[in-house]
């Protein structure tokens, strides 16, 4: 680990003013140096314990004076503060209540050790897990190499990778909190060094693989998320989140998907449906949105729905057990809305 200074922002404006400009061109170079941001910093840390990150300052965010807050508006909807822990939201009634698929979400985030110290906009904007691109001796696309070892090395290990968005970056976000926060629709408030915020739907946050290898959201370095924010809840909203992975206590998702609906009775007014570890980014499922609006919510238009998800999928040597546990997993979460 290289030696780096410490600095304590005091307010957004402070933090913003201390990064270097230069930072998003210099994070995969290691001969070169940066500033850069940590809140929780358990991305950070990882990044800089394999030698994939050499900053020379470190802004620590954390303790900006509010942006812990969580608060709901009629009209605005629920604002939750960029460095609210997961453990802040999970142990949030009124989000247990009124948004469950996001409660779900965060709980079965991580373990309760990480979820104490881990924040919502740091969750959102880490990047991706593939063992690959987190490898100091692996030159993939993402890091301006010239291949992607998980799809073209004969020994590549892709059981975990996308299966749908996966022409050139197989890699899958590894936020699944960011799933549940797509199928609300919520938003990113992003602010810029001159204190200019613009107000980003999680739809357009996030960048495929296909539009910029380098990039997996709009998050440039000198910006900072301060709040997300969901839209006001109705009572005729549903919601349900499930997730699938590979060990009961603790692991990376194989597979997530969060369903919001908008019903009449047993009848689904307008549906929203996004999967997780699916693709390079949250992915949502146009496919599986269009099956299941104006529809009764009932077995066979849930499977109708979940088979209409995977009909764009295209599993690697590795993962082709990934498309019918999609199935099983969209219909399982389409049913639990009622």
């Amino acid at each position: 680990m290289n030696k780096f200074s410490w600095y304590e922002a005091k307010s957004v404006e402070d933090a913003l003013e201390q990064v270097n400009s230069t930072v998003s061109e210099q994070l995969y170079e290691s001969g070169k140096e940066a500033a850069i941001f940590k809140s929780g910093g358990i991305d950070v840390f990882d990044w800089i314990k394999e030698g994939l990150l050499k900053p020379q300052k470190i802004i620590n965010i954390r303790n900006i004076p509010g942006l812990d807050k969580i608060s709901y508006d009629r009209k605005e909807g629920l604002s939750i503060g960029a460095n609210v822990t997961l453990a802040e939201i999970a142990s949030n009634e009124e989000i247990k209540i009124n948004y469950p698929a996001l409660h779900q979400a965060v709980i079965h985030a991580a373990t309760p050790q990480l979820r104490n110290m881990s924040t919502l906009g740091g969750n959102i904007a880490q990047r991706n897990r593939c063992w690959y691109f987190r490898s100091a001796d692996h030159e993939c696309f993402r890091k301006g190499g010239d291949r992607c070892f998980a799809r073209h090395s004969d020994h590549g290990q892709n059981e975990n990778h996308a299966i749908i968005d996966n022409g050139s970056c197989v890699s899958i976000h590894a936020s699944s909190i960011a799933t549940a926060l797509m199928a609300f629709k919520a938003s990113v408030v992003i602010v810029n060094s001159d204190g200019k915020k613009k107000k980003v739907l999680m739809d357009d946050f996030f960048v495929s693989a296909g539009e910029d290898i380098s990039m997996e959201t709009i998050l440039q370095s000198k910006e900072l998320i301060t709040d997300i924010v969901l839209p006001p809840f109705s009572k005729n909203t549903k919601s349900a989140y499930l997730k699938h992975v590979a060990r009961e206590s603790y692991d990376w998702s194989l597979g997530d998907v969060a369903v919001v609906m908008e019903v009449s009775g047993n009848t689904c007014k307008s549906a929203s449906i996004v999967l997780g570890a699916a693709a390079p980014v949250p992915y949502r499922s146009l496919q599986a949105e269009e099956a299941m609006e104006k529809k009764d919510i009932n077995q066979q238009n849930a499977l109708a729905a979940a088979e209409a998800a995977m009909s764009i999928a295209r599993p690697l040597s590795k993962n082709g057990y990934k498309v019918p546990l999609f199935v099983s997993i969209i219909k399982q979460a389409i049913l639990e809305i009622t």
